[in-house]
């Protein structure tokens, strides 16, 4: 059974998707045994708890440090004897002793075909923002391992969704999520507790 843990700051669609695939037996022998969130107000929880999933918030906010704030964070992981660490939106900085921790064990989702925008600034809007400035016809979203650098890990999965004529940020970020995002984690989570990763 794959032990899987999910980072989240905001509304938790991802994290919806993987609890949907594992009720509808995409996602198999694999058990969410907490989300963490570093928002008390994420949506996300409120998610979580509606699927009966153990949560809980840990912000940096509350640490006088951000060293403390690490080892709050992973000491609450060890704490569940986790497999796998998905980052579903999460909007913090890994702290590197968790990757090396956690080395191969951890995935993120990214709103783009890496490698283009992605890695420092690229998050949430701005991704989309950045693909509709620069005029590109084909956008979607990566699934990767992480690593020490920002969306530099290998890559697990990749899906393209066409870019539409007048397409906002907001509008393009809804199609990646629907056509990409929410079948691709899913998926890779479900091919690394298969071993097929």
């Amino acid at each position: 059974m794959l032990r899987v843990c999910v980072l989240v700051s905001g509304g938790g669609t991802n994290l919806q998707a993987i609890i949907d695939a594992v009720n509808e037996k995409k996602i198999t022998d694999t058990q969410i045994v907490c989300v963490i969130s570093n928002n008390s107000g994420a949506y996300a929880l409120e998610r979580a708890k509606n699927a009966g999933i153990n949560n809980c918030c840990i912000s940096p906010k509350n640490f006088e440090t951000r060293d403390e704030f690490n080892k709050a964070l992973i000491k609450k992981i060890d704490e569940y004897k986790v497999d796998l660490v998905v980052l579903a939106g999460f909007l913090v900085v890994i702290p590197p002793e968790m990757i090396k921790k956690y080395e191969r064990r951890i995935i993120n989702i990214h709103p783009s075909l890496i490698p283009s925008f992605c890695g420092t600034g690229y998050y949430g809007l701005k991704v989309h923002e950045a693909a509709l400035k620069r005029g590109v016809k084909i956008s979607g979203a990566t699934v990767h391992f992480v690593d020490e650098g920002t969306d530099t890990g290998p890559i697990i999965l990749q899906k393209a969704v066409e870019v539409l004529e007048g397409d906002t940020p907001e509008v393009l970020q809804r199609r990646i999520m629907e056509q990409a995002e929410w079948e691709l984690l899913p998926r890779a989570i479900q091919m690394i507790a298969h071993g097929e990763v």
